[in-house]
C-alpha cells in the first residue's frame, strides 16, 4: 500500500467515535479527497457496508466512481476492489460502498434507501442540496447496526444559515461556522485552499487572489466556506418547504428560457387567492435543451398544461406550440412589479425543488434601496414570476382565481 498524507484537520475521520460528522469547507479544499482516502481505507475492515448519496445522482460511474478509482490506484489497491456502475466491492473481505440518488427520475428513493441491509456509513455528498430534514431523519434513522461504530458523514459548501443543517448542528448546539472539535456526538471537519496549497496550481491561486481584492464577500462564503446570513439582501423570506397543492387547485406552470448557457426551468405553480399562498413544484432545470428535447420533456412533464413564457422570445413560443406545448407569452412588465406581487403571498416549495429553494435562498438585491435585484439566482423565479404576473394581473384568467 502506497502512503498517502492528508491534511491533519481530517484525522478525526479515522480517530472520532462521535455518530455524526460535518464536513464543511470552501472551493480547493480537499475535503472531497480526504473523504475519499477514508471511505477506500474504511472498507479494508471487514463488515463495512457504506451508503453513498447524493439529493440526485444520475450517473455515478461518470460522475463520483472515478474518484474512488483515483484513490484505489494512489493507494496500489487495484487487484483488491471490483466496480461497477453502482458499487465498489472490496472483494477481499466483501466490504462494500453503494452509491444511490436520493430523488432519481422514478421519485424519491428515500423509502428504499433505509430498506438496505447492513448499512453502517452513510455518506450525503452535497449535502446542502437536500432540504427536507425529515428525508434526512428518515435516513439516518435506519443507520443502526450492532457492534460496529455507525458513522453519518455530510459533506457540504456552507449555504445561508436558514437551511436546516445550519440551525441543527451549529445554532442550537452554539457553534460557529469554522469550528474543528467535537460537541454532542458530532465531529466537525472544517477546511479551506489554505489547507491544501501544495496540491492546488498556480492560476487556482491567482484566481482565488483576484476574487479576494474585488468580491470580499463571494471569498469569505464560496472560498473559505462562511455560511451566509439571510438577511444579507434576500429578496425572498416568505417561503417553506410543504406539501404541493394540498387544496387541489387548478394549477398551470411558469417557463424561463435558459438557451445555451442558463438553464432551461419550468415551475408547476398553484394560486391560492383566499390564503395568500403560492405552492410550486420544480418539473425542468437543465441547460443546453434544443425545441424538441424541451418540448419532449414538457409533454412528458406536464402535458397539455398551461405555459406561461416570457414574451420576448416570440420564435422559441412559436417552435414549442407547433410542437404541440399549451404556452403563451406573458407582457411581464418590471421585475419589480412580478417581485412585489410574489411577496405578496408565501410560497410553499415542495422538498423534490432543490433548485427553486436554492435560488429563493441566494436572489438578492444589488441595491434595495433602488429595488435593483442581482441577475444571478433567477432561472426558475422568473418564469414563476411571468406565472404569477399573468393570473393576478388576468381577471379573466378562468376558474384559477375562483374561490
Amino acid at each position: 500500500m502506497l502512503k498517502l498524507i492528508l491534511n491533519k484537520k481530517y484525522n478525526p475521520l479515522f480517530s472520532s467515535k462521535t455518530r455524526y460528522f460535518i464536513v464543511t469547507g470552501g472551493r480547493g479544499s480537499g475535503k472531497s479527497f480526504a473523504v475519499t482516502v477514508f471511505l477506500t481505507l474504511l472498507t479494508m475492515t471487514k463488515g463495512i457496508r457504506i451508503l453513498f448519496t447524493r439529493f440526485t445522482m444520475t450517473s455515478a460511474h461518470l460522475s463520483i466512481i472515478p474518484e474512488f478509482l483515483e484513490k484505489i490506484g494512489l493507494l496500489g489497491f487495484e487487484n483488491v476492489f471490483s466496480i461497477n456502475k453502482a458499487e465498489v466491492l472490496n472483494t477481499s473481505n466483501k466490504s462494500d460502498i453503494l452509491f444511490r440518488g436520493i430523488r432519481t427520475s422514478a421519485g424519491n428513493q428515500t423509502a428504499s434507501l433505509k430498506s438496505l441491509q447492513g448499512i453502517s456509513t452513510w455518506v450525503l455528498d452535497e449535502a446542502e442540496e437536500l432540504i427536507d430534514e425529515n428525508i434526512f431523519d428518515t435516513i439516518d434513522l435506519s443507520i443502526r447496526e450492532k457492534d460496529i461504530q455507525n458513522r453519518i458523514i455530510l459533506i457540504l459548501n456552507p449555504v445561508t444559515k436558514e437551511h436546516w443543517i445550519y440551525n441543527r448542528f451549529f445554532e442550537s448546539k452554539g457553534v460557529e461556522g469554522g469550528f474543528n472539535g467535537v460537541k454532542d456526538n458530532v465531529c466537525y471537519i472544517h477546511s479551506t485552499y489554505l489547507d491544501n496549497v501544495n496540491n492546488l496550481s498556480q492560476s487556482f491561486l491567482e484566481r482565488i487572489k483576484s476574487i479576494k481584492h474585488t468580491n470580499i464577500k463571494k471569498y469569505t462564503h464560496k472560498i473559505l466556506g462562511g455560511w451566509l446570513d439571510k438577511a444579507e439582501g434576500v429578496v425572498f423570506d416568505n417561503w417553506s418547504i410543504g406539501e404541493f397543492n394540498p387544496d387541489n387547485l387548478q394549477t398551470s406552470c411558469g417557463m424561463d428560457f435558459g438557451f445555451s448557457v442558463d438553464p432551461d426551468s419550468l415551475t408547476e405553480v398553484a394560486i391560492d387567492k383566499k390564503h395568500k399562498k403560492i405552492y410550486l413544484k420544480e418539473h425542468i432545470y437543465r441547460n443546453g435543451l434544443k425545441s424538441q428535447e424541451l418540448a419532449q420533456i414538457v409533454l412528458d412533464k406536464v402535458g397539455q398544461s398551461l405555459i406561461i413564457a416570457d414574451s420576448a422570445e416570440p420564435r422559441l413560443i412559436a417552435d414549442l406550440r407547433h410542437l404541440g406545448v399549451n404556452i403563451k407569452p406573458v407582457k411581464k412588465g418590471t421585475i419589480e412589479s412580478g417581485i412585489t406581487r410574489m411577496q405578496d403571498y408565501h410560497l410553499v416549495v415542495t422538498p423534490e425543488s432543490t433548485n427553486i429553494a436554492k435560488e429563493l435562498n441566494n436572489y438578492i438585491f444589488s441595491d434595495r434601496s433602488s429595488k435593483l435585484y442581482h441577475d444571478s439566482y433567477n432561472h426558475a423565479i422568473d418564469g414563476i414570476r411571468y406565472n404569477v404576473i399573468y393570473h393576478l394581473d388576468n381577471p379573466n384568467a378562468g376558474k384559477y382565481f375562483v374561490h
